[in-house]
C-alpha cells in the first residue's frame, strides 16, 4: 500500500501552495486600493478644511477691517489677485470687483505642531475673496440689505487646494469651492 501512495504529498503540497500565494495576492491588492482609496478621501478632506479655513480666516479680517466695506469693492478680481480661486472657477458669482483676495497654506494658518504635521500643512492651502453677495441673477456689483435691518450682505468665495499656494491650479490640483453668506451693520 506504501508504494502506491508515493508522491502524493507533493503535488497537494504545491497546490496548496499555489492557492496560498493566489490568496495572499488578492488581498494584497485589495489592501493596496482601500489604502488608495482612504489617502483620497483623506486629501479631499484635507483640502475642504483648507477651504473651511479660508472662510474662517475672512470673517477675521472682515471684524478687524469694518471701515473697508463703507468704501465699496475696490480689488479686481484678476489673475494678479486670484491664482486659482477665480470667478470664473465659482459658478454662482459674476463680478469682478471684491473687497480683499488672500491666500496661505494651512502651515501658516497652524501653529505648534511637529516638523513632519508642518511638512504636510505646506501642501494644502486656501484662496478666497469677498464681495457683495450676488442677486438671484448672480450679479455681485451692489450692496444688498437685509429686509428691516442696517445690515449688508457679503459672500466670501474659499477655494482649498492640496498643494502649496503658489503651485495650485484650477485644472490641475484637487480644489474644493465653499461659500458664506455674512452680514455686517453699516456704521
Amino acid at each position: 500500500m506504501r508504494k502506491n501512495q508515493k508522491g502524493f504529498a507533493l503535488p497537494i503540497s504545491l497546490l496548496l501552495l499555489v492557492v496560498m500565494t493566489l490568496m495572499g495576492a488578492t488581498l494584497v491588492g485589495i489592501t493596496t486600493g482601500e489604502v488608495r482609496d482612504n489617502d483620497e478621501k483623506d486629501k479631499s478632506q484635507q483640502v475642504f478644511y483648507a477651504a473651511e479655513s479660508g472662510i474662517a480666516h475672512a470673517k477675521r479680517w472682515m471684524r478687524s477691517n469694518i471701515s473697508t466695506f463703507s468704501q465699496g469693492p475696490k480689488v479686481s478680481l484678476n489673475s494678479k489677485n486670484l491664482i486659482w480661486c477665480t470667478p470664473d472657477f465659482l459658478p454662482n458669482f459674476s463680478g469682478n470687483k471684491g473687497f480683499t483676495t488672500n491666500r496661505k497654506t494651512m502651515s501658516e494658518m497652524i501653529s505648534g505642531t511637529e516638523a513632519g504635521e508642518t511638512s504636510r500643512l505646506k501642501n494644502f492651502s486656501f484662496e478666497y475673496f469677498i464681495a457683495y453677495a450676488p442677486d438671484k441673477n448672480g450679479n455681485s456689483s451692489s450692496a444688498k440689505k437685509k429686509p428691516g435691518t442696517n445690515k449688508t450682505y457679503y459672500t466670501i468665495y474659499s477655494c482649498g487646494c492640496d498643494t502649496r499656494k503658489i503651485l495650485c491650479k484650477n485644472n490641475k490640483n484637487k480644489i474644493v469651492t465653499l461659500e458664506a453668506t455674512v452680514t455686517i451693520s453699516s456704521q
